[in-house]
């Protein structure tokens, strides 16, 4: 049997990502990992009976969305390439669905537009 001490850190930040989404914390989350930790988290999303979408990233990379499934429907519209590729808008879409700061996403899609310079005023 496994000890907590062997369990991959990525799946140990995998677990306390479903911990959060089943508390309520999230709606839905971004989980990125190595590709050889997949079927793992597959797994363990499917037998928790929780709907995921995968997309690759990268050679060695899969970014695996997780959560709500009406977040995974959306999700499954807005990002059809690598996220590096994503327009403006639909980076920000992305970000404000995660729960990411309201803030930085409107300072990054500004930056993004070329709108800004840098020095946006809504810090705390």
């Amino acid at each position: 049997m496994r000890t907590e001490r062997n369990i991959p850190t990525e799946l140990k930040v995998l677990m306390n990502h479903i911990y959060e989404l089943n508390k309520g914390v999230h709606q839905m989350v971004l989980f990125t990992c190595n590709k050889k930790y997949g079927n793992q988290a597959v797994e363990r999303l499917e037998s928790q009976g929780i709907p995921y979408v995968l997309q690759p990233a990268g050679q060695k990379n899969l970014n695996v969305y997780f959560g709500r499934r009406e977040c995974l429907d959306a999700i499954r519209l807005i990002v059809t390439r690598p996220l590096n590729q994503l327009t403006p808008e639909e980076d920000f879409i992305l970000g404000a669905m995660l729960g990411y700061d309201i803030c930085a996403q409107c300072e990054r899609y500004c930056k993004r537009k070329g709108q800004c310079d840098g020095n946006c005023k809504c810090k705390n």
